[in-house]
């Protein structure tokens, strides 16, 4: 059967608050594995300043230098990112062969969350987040709904990375953390297996105008940004292509790449980046097709290119517009081809907000194709409380910053 390799992952913590982290994996390589990795260190809130990657199509060698954070659970980081490492066989001569057959994950069970509370409060949706990124419970739908008299029942539709959700004992733990940060004003909770019918992800209906504003720059294919440069050389290496990158650094941005060539289904024999403290990133990647040969294909590179510009430049969208006589904040983010969405969207949304002292009436998370891509969509109606109006260029521009990680 697959094992992991027993050191495919080291993680050698920072000795002071300005050192870095230092992450080592080594194990069989596969297209789309620097991806998967650079996800894992997003999802866990981590910030990449460095990397080197290097392969032989076989076999890979990887070192992310990353920026912690206090609460960081590095022995945890270290089990999820052993679990996106390919598995392999030993063979007598004691060397690790890559195994194909052992790499196709079951989709997760979704189980639906739901609880009453007998008042809302500016932040409680941002706090019922945290405790379920913190519980490893992975979002993928909310249902936001406050009654008349200012309660509040939220649906949360959710998996579990541990897989335990169906056991008593883990359901227990996360009511008992919820209990703990909602307090008296919990009235209920329960959390039972999600029927199919109701797993599906929403298809509410986006008006066109919305589509027309958000994602206007692919319509009319305004590819160029001031911020972003990319070059491509074929001249240097028989077999591979130069891909150089200079652009501004935000949140994600390592994943953004290795995404998009994921998608692409390009492979990385070499590579490296930096982010200095300025904001700027440098990345040097020697890619090849799938069939291990260089881009030759000019309209192949051209796609590439101002795909690569697209994710880069405008990785997510955020807008504020009217729904009728209310305020409505829309964020949407790009899905990848195997289907997962971006990591912590929703979590930044909510710490946003909180921090602008602003309500969440209802919430909305539904995915919806777009010229020809899959979208994410959040539709999050504001609460005007005493009938004032938002504040809407500044909310856009907060939540934006938040997300790219620039506050």
């Amino acid at each position: 059967m697959g094992v992991i390799y027993e050191d495919a992952v080291l993680i050698k913590e920072a000795e002071s608050a300005v050192d870095h982290t230092v992450i080592t994996v080594n194990c069989p390589d596969k297209t789309g594995l620097g991806c998967d990795l650079c996800r894992v260190i997003l999802l866990f809130g981590l910030s990449i300043a460095r990397g080197d990657v290097q392969t032989d199509g076989k076999w890979c060698y990887l070192v992310f230098w990353v920026v912690g954070k206090p609460m960081t659970r590095w022995s945890l980081l270290k089990t999820r990112l052993q679990e996106v490492c390919p598995t392999c066989t030993p063979a007598a001569s004691g060397i690790y062969y890559y195994r194909p057959e052992f790499q196709q994950p079951r989709p997760l069970d979704i189980f639906l969350l739901k609880f009453w509370c007998s008042y809302d409060r500016k932040g409680l949706l941002h706090d019922v987040t945290q405790v379920l990124c913190e519980l490893e419970l992975t979002i993928k739908r909310v249902k936001v709904s406050i009654a008349p008299d200012g309660g509040v029942m939220d649906l949360f539709f959710v998996t579990d990375t541990r897989e335990l959700l169906h056991t008593k004992k883990r359901q227990e733990e996360a009511i008992d953390h919820l209990k703990a940060v909602l307090g008296d004003a919990m009235l209920n909770c329960e959390i039972e297996l999600a029927i199919p019918e109701v797993t599906a992800y929403s298809q509410s209906f986006l008006p066109s105008s919305v589509t027309e504003d958000m994602f206007r720059l692919e319509m009319l294919g305004v590819l160029a940004s001031s911020s972003v440069s990319i070059e491509v050389d074929n001249s240097l290496r028989p077999s591979h292509t130069l891909v150089r990158v200079l652009c501004q650094d935000h949140k994600g941005l390592i994943y953004d790449i290795m995404r998009t060539l994921k998608d692409y289904n390009i492979q990385i024999a070499y590579g490296r980046f930096f982010a200095n403290p300025k904001r700027n990133c440098e990345v040097d990647l020697f890619i090849t097709q799938a069939d291990g040969k260089q881009i030759s294909d000019p309209n192949k590179k051209n796609a590439l290119c101002s795909r690569l510009r697209m994710e880069l430049a405008h990785p997510l969208r955020v807008d504020v517009i009217s729904r009728g006589p209310d305020t409505e904040l829309l964020v949407a983010n790009p899905v990848e081809l195997s289907g997962r969405g971006r990591p912590l969207v929703f979590y930044d949304i909510t710490l946003a907000l909180k921090n602008m002292n602003i309500s969440i009436f209802s919430v909305e998370i539904g995915r919806h194709r777009i010229h020809d891509r899959e979208w994410e969509v959040y539709r999050i109606l504001l609460d005007e409380c005493d009938g004032f109006s938002l504040p809407r260029n500044e909310i856009k521009e907060c939540v934006r910053k938040k997300l790219m990680g620039w506050e």
